[in-house]
């Protein structure tokens, strides 16, 4: 069996591994696919091929869904207003980041920060993690009880068929 056909090799999946973790470290950094790919010494090409045999997902979309997932938190919290929030997390493009955010959760950012942080209140934060992790593919989780009831809003944005979109 030739080397391409078997996937990734141990060597190969820890230097994956490694990208991976400094995605999750340094989210709200200019990081771009070249620079990753240098980091472990391979070409942007290839650490996207690997990464998305790895893990399902090109290294770009794992970075965005990251971002996304900590501006969620933080709009959660309600402190900082969607601008701040925004470049918090290492967006430059208000209007970038607002669109990726309205594809991966549902809503708005601006919409997310008037309306769940009510929906969470009182949740364990691990089972805040979970039904707050945003959705990359077109499948739709589906909505807890507890969220269904306290954020209706929320939840026909999320169920609803996004008409005009394909």
């Amino acid at each position: 069996m030739s080397r391409k056909s078997a996937g990734p090799d141990v060597r190969d999946l820890a230097r994956l591994r490694r990208v991976r973790d400094r995605i999750d470290r340094e989210y709200a950094r200019p990081l771009d696919v070249e620079a990753l790919a240098r980091g472990i010494g391979v070409s942007a090409g290839h650490l996207s091929r690997q990464f998305r045999a790895a893990y399902g997902e090109s290294p770009y979309s794992y970075l965005m869904t990251r971002r996304i997932e900590r501006a969620m938190a933080l709009l959660r919290r309600g402190d900082l207003s969607v601008t701040e929030v925004c470049f918090a997390v290492g967006c430059s493009s208000l209007g970038t980041f607002s669109t990726r955010f309205a594809e991966l959760v549902g809503v708005p950012p601006s919409v997310y920060r008037s309306e769940a942080a009510r929906a969470t209140v009182g949740m364990p934060s691990c089972v805040v993690k979970q039904v707050t992790r945003p959705v990359r593919k077109p499948v739709r989780r589906p909505v807890p009880d507890v969220v269904r009831e306290v954020v209706p809003e929320v939840v026909r944005n999320r169920e609803a068929p996004q008409e005009g979109r394909g």
